[in-house]
């Protein structure tokens, strides 16, 4: 006779499996998967791929920050448990930080907190202020987890055009008029990622005047604040009077100090929001392994030469990546702060679309950008290129570039043939 009672148990995990989950069905497909996959592909048959498509510092952690971390880990109780918020010397030279580099006052114990880099801070923040069906004020196009992050927490986004810093702002007030519940967060992120652009205090200004005008909350990231060009510093959102009243700002020692793989950045500023993200860390982790962090005291404490020499080398890779490119036939505008480009497809793929551009720029070209409708509809018709590649790989990027473009005809015909025929 028949299990049915082990059939009907096999079709009932059939069917939970093939079902996904309530937040999972919140996520779209990861859009920069299908370029990954393609590179991964052409890597494994042993072709060389010059890769722009992710934000990864290539350069080497200063010595005396690696220096700090091995002399710490040698202590043989180096490796216990350590605070969820950041242990107190990693907090005071964060808060030392914004005293030497903008002038804003922090509290190390009370309005900073120290993260696992500043993408699980914000996540983290989502999660805290956060309740099913609160509408959030994201500029778009956006870093994912700007309006991923909240999405997971469970609210819901009102996407703003943010292809300049001026679009942005002057439509907030719409926004706000016209969503229902009124919104509760208002995300701001310069030096941007992926549209590298910068602003100046007066847009805080701005800024923190229309967010207590609409009594919204405000995370500005500003994970790129060091890498910046032919401006002054970026400025701090906590420059401004007033603005430790509702915001908070994220950041990161990732690009900063070419840590990204340590997993450490802070949020500071307002002491409620930071008491919010303490409390839902305390239940999620035990905080960086120790030595991580005194070594980050380290580099936040120590000489900051390295920080020059870092910024430099970006500079010269951008200036390598405009003149370069120029000379290929694709014009990309010079970018006045972070590790990026943002850049307009070329006329002669523009309406193959970022997704297509990107994937056929890889296969034929060997060069790999991330296409810009990952970050948001409105980025579609462009593609971010990260400074992460030496000036000699980038001039190679460019020759083969020059070909691609000058091939566009019968490579854009080729691709139309075989999407036909699959």
């Amino acid at each position: 006779m028949p299990d049915f009672r082990s059939q009907s148990a096999e079709a009932a995990h059939r069917a939970l499996m093939s079902t996904d989950f309530h937040r999972i069905r919140r996520l779209p497909p990861y859009v920069f998967e299908e370029v990954n996959k393609i590179k991964a592909r052409l890597r494994a048959e042993g072709t060389d791929i010059i890769d722009f498509g992710m934000g990864n510092p290539d350069m080497p952690t200063p010595q005396h920050i690696v220096d700090k971390l091995i002399e710490t880990a040698r202590d043989p109780k180096a490796g216990r448990y350590s605070a969820s918020k950041g242990v107190p010397g990693l907090r005071k030279a964060m808060a030392n930080y914004y005293g030497r580099r903008f002038g804003v006052k922090l509290n190390p114990d009370t309005e900073v907190i120290a993260t696992l880099g500043s993408k699980e801070g914000f996540a983290n923040l989502a999660q805290a202020l956060t309740g099913p069906g609160d509408v959030i004020i994201c500029p778009n196009p956006a870093y994912p987890i700007h309006a991923f992050g909240f999405i997971m927490a469970g609210g819901i986004i009102r996407h703003v055009p943010a292809l300049s810093p001026e679009e942005y702002l002057s439509n907030i007030s719409r926004a706000v008029k016209h969503s229902v519940p009124p919104p509760s967060v208002l995300i701001l992120s310069y030096p941007s990622n992926p549209t590298a652009q910068w602003v100046d205090l007066d847009f805080y200004k701005d800024a923190v005047a229309l967010a207590k005008k609409h009594d919204l909350l405000v995370i500005s990231d500003v994970a790129y604040g060091e890498i910046y060009f032919d401006n002054n510093p970026p400025p701090s959102i906590l420059q401004v009077d007033g603005a430790k009243d509702i915001a908070v700002e994220v950041n990161s020692l990732s690009k900063t100090y070419a840590m990204a793989g340590w997993r450490v950045g802070m949020v500071v500023g307002n002491a409620r929001i930071c008491a919010a993200l303490a409390r839902v860390k305390s239940y999620l982790d035990y905080g960086a392994y120790t030595p991580v962090q005194v070594a980050a005291a380290a580099a936040l404490n120590g000489p900051q030469d390295c920080v020059d020499e870092i910024r430099g080398i970006y500079k010269s890779r951008r200036d390598t990546l405009i003149k370069s490119m120029k000379a290929a036939g694709w014009d990309i505008p010079n970018p006045p702060a972070s590790m990026f480009a943002w850049a307009k497809i070329p006329e002669a793929y523009r309406e193959a679309g970022s997704m297509l551009f990107s994937r056929l720029l890889i296969e034929e070209a060997g060069v790999a950008v991330a296409p810009g409708i990952g970050f948001g509809e409105y980025g579609e018709g462009y593609v971010r290129i990260g400074l992460v590649e030496n000036e000699h790989r980038i001039r190679q990027a460019a020759r083969n570039v020059k070909k691609f473009i000058a091939n566009a005809d019968s490579i854009l015909a080729k691709a139309h043939n075989k999407m036909e025929q699959a």
